[in-house]
């Protein structure tokens, strides 16, 4: 069995594979100013962006939750890969052919190229499904996209193909290709009987591919063509594996993450068929859930999308358009319908965005209305979308006889704990007044009700359930639960600042900061214990000096100017970073990412600096730095020499490094 992966093709990896591109494809990157993109952190909710990535160096970090690293760390948090199957991921999209050590250790239980061979397996396997949709076999399935309303080019565009009935079909072809059994199952594609005899897992289906943010497919959903069995689900989707989780996909967001983030929506439907049906009438910005319920791993792929944050510049685009964007909701007038609407009333919490719902009344979906009133009438129904609370407190009412007493109080019990899980208080307000107007109702006892719901802590569906603050405050507008960021820790005080400049400097520029007076820096300069740390992890890996040793290394393989310096800079702080412990490293990330106090060169935050700024400013932090620590080292000489008599040994030693010290001290001020 091959071994470890060996370093250098490691490193050319980490050098070829772009973080803003990797990044960008799970989140919408935005100008963070000089030298730096920024959007909303994956990894936890948020609503102000606080997720930076800075290209030059190869390094992301979150100021919110803490996480960072580079490319292949953001791969291995974002995928859940090890890091092996990470490098291989990133491998095979950059085009670098691993080598691996021979007997070198391996993971228990995760072998090299894991990975890449099940996504190869369902590659071949949507390339094969596409093949045998031409075939006689598939007439029934060509007649099933016909009749609505879905022809050849259509179904090439959203990669449908057909699982031929039969035992082994697709098996045997993946056998030929080398693919083993385990693989197979492993997959997702195949199944193995009680006899251990393995069996295609889709027969007699018409195929859609389950694609990825990047759009390689992870996995299949299937519809059964023949109503002969009965007893075989009428759609059957690719269990759970290694690289298909179904409550973290959404089916066509690869074909419309462009245009959820240019236009700042989304629309959520049922079916695979719906999805295709919006799209061609328009309505690019269709996706759909997987077999499940749209659950909070959903909420935080639409968010990153969306860029749904608390800015009140996001988002806005047009006329009727909220900030943060907005969120249509699809479900059918029923109670199944009604139920989903629940569920999404309570993710809705979450968004900044205004989240709406189009009902068709006749309980239509959008592919049966496109197939009945043609290519506008999906279009018109979104037009017809009513805000999500309203629709939910009018489903609250439906089945009530507000002509009655009993019916009208029964409605405010229903009703009420819907309006007091409404976190925007404004909203709240409205709400309130519009639920006493339908219920004909005064508005003193509505208010009445509300507050007493907010007081108990009664919501929607769950009458004894979680107190409104769940999510955060109850009368908070935001979304997202205040915590306290891990990392480095905050710094008011002006020296505790200059510290954290310093560190900056060196990290970000090491070349520079080697230029203009790194070297007069030592750890006695840092008086917070973290900032000490990652100083002694940064001498450790040889200073900043030692990146000038590793730009020669580079330009003798090859490149030349900024490449060599970006190269020698990102393979540096890969040292610091090994070397530090834990909280350190990611304080060694965060540094790296932090924005510069640096005006942007004429007003445009995306120039790069000038470079004689940038040479005016580390200059000027570390020198002042060094000046610190200075007066601090000669206050400790100085309060040890009044204690000493000058007969005592060491006594001259001590004056002549206090000398020295002053020296320097007054020559690094001529120099400022």
């Amino acid at each position: 069995m091959a071994g470890l992966i060996k370093r250098e093709d490691i490193d050319a990896v980490r050098e070829r594979a772009k973080i803003e591109d990797v990044v960008g494809e799970h989140v919408t990157l935005k100008s963070g100013g000089v030298g730096s993109m920024k959007g909303l952190c994956p990894f936890h909710d948020e609503r102000t962006p606080s997720f930076n990535v800075r290209p030059q160096l190869g390094l992301w970090h979150c100021f919110g939750c803490g996480e960072g690293g580079d490319v292949i760390d953001f791969v291995q948090k974002i995928n859940h890969l090890s890091f092996t199957e990470a490098v291989e991921y990133l491998a095979g999209r950059v085009g670098v052919q691993l080598r691996y050590e021979e007997g070198g250790a391996v993971k228990r239980g995760v072998e090299p190229g894991t990975r890449q061979r099940l996504m190869e397996a369902n590659r071949l396997a949507e390339a094969w499904f596409q093949e045998q949709l031409a075939t006689p076999a598939a007439q029934a399935g060509r007649d099933f996209l016909t009749g609505r309303g879905f022809d050849r080019n259509a179904a090439a565009h959203f990669g449908v193909g057909y699982a031929p009935d039969g035992w082994d079909n697709l098996a045997n072809m993946l056998r030929s290709r080398g693919f083993t059994e385990r693989e197979l199952v492993e997959s997702g594609l195949c199944g193995r009987g009680n006899s251990g005899r393995i069996y295609d897992r889709f027969r007699d289906r018409l195929m859609w591919p389950i694609r990825d943010v990047t759009g390689a497919p992870v996995g299949f959903g299937g519809r059964r063509l023949s109503d002969a069995d009965k007893t075989v689900p009428k759609y059957l989707n690719t269990p759970e594996t290694a690289i298909y989780h179904k409550g973290q996909v959404l089916y066509g967001l690869d074909l419309a993450k462009a245009e959820i983030a240019r236009a700042h929506q989304i629309v959520v439907v049922e079916g695979y068929t719906d999805v295709m049906a919006a799209h061609l009438s328009g309505v690019t910005t269709a996706v759909a859930t997987c077999g499940t319920a749209f659950g909070p791993d959903h909420v935080r792929i639409v968010r990153r999308l969306l860029g749904d944050a608390a800015d009140p510049s996001a988002g806005v685009i047009a006329g009727n358009r909220a900030r943060g964007g907005e969120i249509i909701f699809t479900f059918d007038g029923d109670a199944a319908g009604q139920k989903a609407a629940l569920r999404a009333y309570g993710e809705d919490q979450h968004f900044a965005a205004q989240t709406f719902v189009a009902v068709e009344p006749r309980g239509l979906d959008p592919c049966d209305l496109r197939m009945e009133e043609g290519a506008e009438a999906i279009p018109h129904l979104l037009g017809r979308r009513v805000p999500l609370f309203e629709f939910v407190i009018r489903a609250s009412l439906a089945n009530l006889n507000l002509d009655t007493a009993e019916g009208r109080v029964q409605g405010l019990r229903s009703a009420a704990p819907v309006v007091a899980g409404i976190r925007d208080r404004a909203l709240k307000r409205e709400y309130t007044r519009r639920l006493a107007g339908w219920l004909g109702l005064p508005e003193t006892e509505a208010v009445g009700a509300v507050r007493a719901c907010e007081r108990r802590g009664t919501r929607p569906g769950n009458p004894v359930g979680g107190a409104p603050g769940e999510y955060g405050p109850a009368d908070d507008p935001g979304g997202a639960p205040v915590v306290e960021r891990p990392g480095l820790p905050p710094v008011t005080d002006p020296v505790e600042k200059l510290e954290r400049r310093a560190l900056e400097v060196i990290v970000q520029m090491p070349q520079i900061a080697a230029r203009v007076g790194a070297d007069d820096i030592s750890a006695v300069a840092f008086s917070v214990p973290v900032h000490r740390a990652v100083f002694e992890a940064i001498e450790a890996a040889g200073g900043a000096t030692e990146v000038e040793g590793l730009v020669q290394q580079a330009q003798a393989a090859g490149l030349a100017g900024a490449d060599a310096a970006k190269r020698a800079t990102t393979r540096w702080l890969e040292q610091v970073r090994a070397g530090a412990i834990g909280p350190v490293a990611a304080a060694v990330t965060e540094l790296a990412v932090a924005p510069l106090p640096l005006p942007a060169p004429r007003g445009n935050r995306d120039a790069e600096p000038d470079p004689d700024a940038l040479e005016r400013y580390a200059s000027g932090v570390l020198s002042s730095l060094a000046r610190t620590g200075i007066n601090r080292r000669l206050t400790e000489l100085r309060s040890r020499q009044r204690r000493m008599s000058p007969d005592a040994p060491g006594y001259r030693d001590l004056f002549e490094e206090i000398v020295g010290l002053e020296n320097r001290r007054m020559q690094m001020a001529r120099q400022g």
